[in-house]
């Protein structure tokens, strides 16, 4: 079985699973995972039994779900896919980083192998996409910079911007309005009274107050 054997939900199934616990290790369990996909809760059960017997996933009814070996290798070849695709589309079409993750999860469905190393090579074999997510090597190496979410960075302190999650593209946009990129240079600011909204200075002086979900989004590399 290669992944072109795949139908095109188990090979979202299994990008899923990579995807939930790439950035924070708690375990996968099929209800985060409905809610990742957006999907009901008996769907993903019954994927996941499809999964299992297809020797992909370890998962234990109201269990935990972990990728095999074989179910690894699958899921970080379409998560290549969709990252370099998303790379693509923005450093070749021009795209905007809050326009391609919708365009990216139809393309890797029908790119063969060999567009998908051509694109590599084109780009120079990108090591992170246009938010910040690693991209795999087609060796399935990934490289992840220590980082921390910004509403975890202490006042006073200073993060330059590792990754920006793509689930909403109105906080793209709305970073865009205010020059926030990868790599830009964050420092936490006090909270104000009475405000959940987590303030930071950017590198033109400017302040920036940003709602706790938006805060979420944002993962910064600390400044040693």
């Amino acid at each position: 079985m290669t992944l072109a054997d795949l139908s095109d939900s188990t090979q979202n199934y299994l990008k899923a699973i990579w995807v939930l616990q790439e950035w924070e290790p708690a375990p996968v369990t099929a209800s985060a995972l409905a809610a990742k996909t957006n999907l009901k809760i008996s769907t993903v059960s019954g994927a996941l039994r499809k999964l299992a017997e297809q020797g992909l996933i370890d998962h234990a009814s109201y269990g935990t779900i972990m990728l095999t070996a074989q179910g690894r290798e699958y899921a970080l070849a379409m998560v290549r896919r969709h990252r370099l695709l998303e790379t693509f589309l923005v450093e070749v079409l021009n795209y905007r980083w809050d326009q391609v993750h919708d365009e990216a999860e139809q393309l890797e469905h029908s790119a063969s192998d060999f567009m998908i190393d051509q694109i590599a090579a084109r780009l120079g074999h990108p090591v992170r996409d246009p938010h910040g997510d690693p991209i795999p090597s087609a060796t399935g190496e990934v490289v992840r910079p220590e980082t921390v979410l910004l509403s975890d960075l202490p006042p006073g302190a200073c993060g330059a911007v590792a990754r920006i999650a793509d689930g909403d593209p109105a906080v793209l946009q709305y970073l865009t309005e205010y020059d926030v990129d990868l790599d830009t240079v964050l420092t936490r600011l006090e909270p104000a009274p009475f405000s959940e909204a987590v303030r930071v200075s950017l590198p033109n002086g400017a302040d920036l107050a940003l709602s706790p979900a938006a805060a979420s989004a944002i993962r910064v590399s600390p400044a040693p």
